[in-house]
């Protein structure tokens, strides 16, 4: 599986969640809420050090990434990451 996060959605994050070179952004299942992808599950995000890293991405010198025991979410999907500027807030994509 590939992560991609786009030019605008890396300052997004950068920003919003006073990122500095060197942090971590982690994508994770997250029980409750909806997805494309899987039923009862929704993508959650937090900031903090890897432990079994899965899939990443480097940008901007943070690093995006999911653990491993989170993969089966994505259902054999890669991440996409943009940004919606109507909204002010990232839009994520699977694609097979």
């Amino acid at each position: 599986m590939n992560i991609q996060v786009s030019d605008t959605a890396a300052q997004w994050y950068i920003k919003e969640m006073d990122l500095s070179k060197g942090d971590y952004v982690r994508f994770f299942a997250r029980y409750g809420g909806c997805s494309t992808v899987q039923q009862g599950f929704s993508l959650g995000i937090s900031n903090e050090e890897p432990y079994n890293t899965g899939a990443s991405i480097e940008k901007d010198g943070i690093t995006y990434y999911i653990e491993e025991k989170d993969l089966w979410y994505f259902d054999q999907h890669d991440l996409k990451v943009d940004y919606d500027e109507g909204a002010d807030e990232p839009i994520y994509q699977y694609s097979a």
